[in-house]
């Protein structure tokens, strides 16, 4: 993308095709491609349930309970002290959120994977356009040089053409070209 000078910035033609194809595909307003299934979406629901505050302190509760119940004797012990029905509960429960977590989780993945390939390729257009930009600028910044150079020469030569003649033989030696002819005034004619 860089010149071999290092201070100008062009683009190269790959560049340039690049920025072709991604100029077609816009990919700034490009929105959501597909929905998710009705698996995914209970997925997501279950790993945003789990994963709560709200669940955590509902089960402590439900746990703290079940504890009570069965340690004071209210109701006939159903579960006994090493608590054996409620570790096979809770063994149930992580054996099927588990996975159910691990597909939204997979799929939070692939949903975030997408959205930084998407922001590449934004980004990538952006960096071209801004270097299209900088080339642009510099053709018209170097444009307005050359002709505030031309003006500056012209108003030199009416103004004062013994200057002239002698600014034109040094950029005429450095540059190693011909003297140019000096020009008469307008007022010495006549």
């Amino acid at each position: 993308m860089t010149s071999k000078h290092g201070d100008r910035v062009h683009l190269s033609p790959e560049d340039h095709q690049r920025l072709r194809e991604l100029r077609r595909e816009k990919p700034g307003r490009l929105g959501a491609q597909h929905a998710p299934s009705r698996g995914a979406v209970i997925a997501d629901w279950v790993a945003k349930t789990v994963g709560s505050w709200r669940f955590i302190i509902i089960q402590s509760i439900i746990l703290g309970i079940w504890i009570t119940l069965n340690l004071i004797a209210i109701i006939n012990h159903w579960d006994p002290y090493p608590f054996i029905l409620l570790n096979l509960v809770l063994s149930f429960q992580a054996a099927y959120a588990a996975p159910i977590i691990m597909m939204s989780q997979n799929r939070q993945s692939e949903i975030d994977r997408r959205h930084a390939e998407h922001d590449y390729r934004i980004n990538v257009k952006s960096e071209l356009e801004i270097e299209l930009l900088h080339n642009k600028i510099d053709a018209l910044r170097e444009q307005e040089i050359l002709r505030l150079i031309q003006i500056i020469e012209r108003l030199s030569s009416h103004l004062a053409p013994d200057l002239a003649v002698t600014l034109a033989a040094e950029s005429a030696a450095a540059a190693h070209e011909p003297l140019p002819e000096r020009p008469i005034p307008a007022n010495a004619i006549g």
